[in-house]
């Protein structure tokens, strides 16, 4: 069997850190989110849901002219583990074709929704070529709208050189995630924090 690691966080000298998101793009958090980056000098990456690119090509056609990174997670944000080979493909492959097709680029950054994966999930990935991607800080649960001090002290339990930190830019309202990003950023970039994508950061690996 294929094996295939979900990478968290990368070894390095760096003091570089790579924040994502998932469930994107969306009209209204995703471009808060974006302008966040472009104050700090910043890039992020981005986790995109393929019915959610069909639906907003024109914020995918931003992120992508801002310099930021699109990874794939999956066409319709099904739970994997509960889908077989073929249909695990169908879900991945889709959006692998959409991201070169609205990118001109080759994604090489797989998520699994609710980070969750099998066998097949690990067999297809590794037939598409993607690296799959997880995070140190999944405790912020950022999707549960907790309050943005606990997404932002959760995360920062977590940061430290070559730190991979998840947050979400759709499904639902997503506010209490900027404003928890909007603070997080302020201090990593005072802190002399790199804000790299996550292929950046892999390339710092040692």
């Amino acid at each position: 069997m294929l094996r295939l690691e979900m990478i968290e966080h990368v070894e390095t000298p760096r003091k570089a850190v790579a924040i994502t998101f998932d469930d994107g793009p969306s009209p209204v958090y995703t471009l808060k989110v974006l302008d966040i980056f472009e104050e700090a000098s910043g890039k992020a990456t981005f986790f995109m849901i393929g019915r959610h690119m069909e639906k907003y090509p024109e914020i995918v056609q931003t992120v992508k002219e801002r310099g930021h990174e699109i990874g794939n997670h999956t066409y319709s944000h099904a739970r994997l583990t509960s889908l077989d080979k073929q249909d695990c493909l169908r879900e991945i492959e889709r959006v692998d074709e959409m991201i070169a097709a609205m990118t001109g680029r080759k994604a090489s950054l797989f998520r699994p929704p609710y980070l969750d994966y099998h066998a097949p999930v690990v067999s297809v990935c590794g037939r598409l070529g993607y690296k799959m991607i997880g995070a140190l800080n999944t405790d912020a649960l950022d999707w549960e709208q907790p309050g943005v001090d606990h997404i932002v002290q959760k995360t920062r339990r977590h940061i430290r050189n070559g730190s991979i930190l998840l947050f979400h830019d759709g499904f639902g309202d997503r506010s209490q995630t900027v404003e928890a990003v909007k603070i997080l950023v302020s201090e990593l970039h005072s802190q002399g924090y790199e804000l790299v994508t996550v292929s950046e950061l892999l390339k710092l690996k040692l």
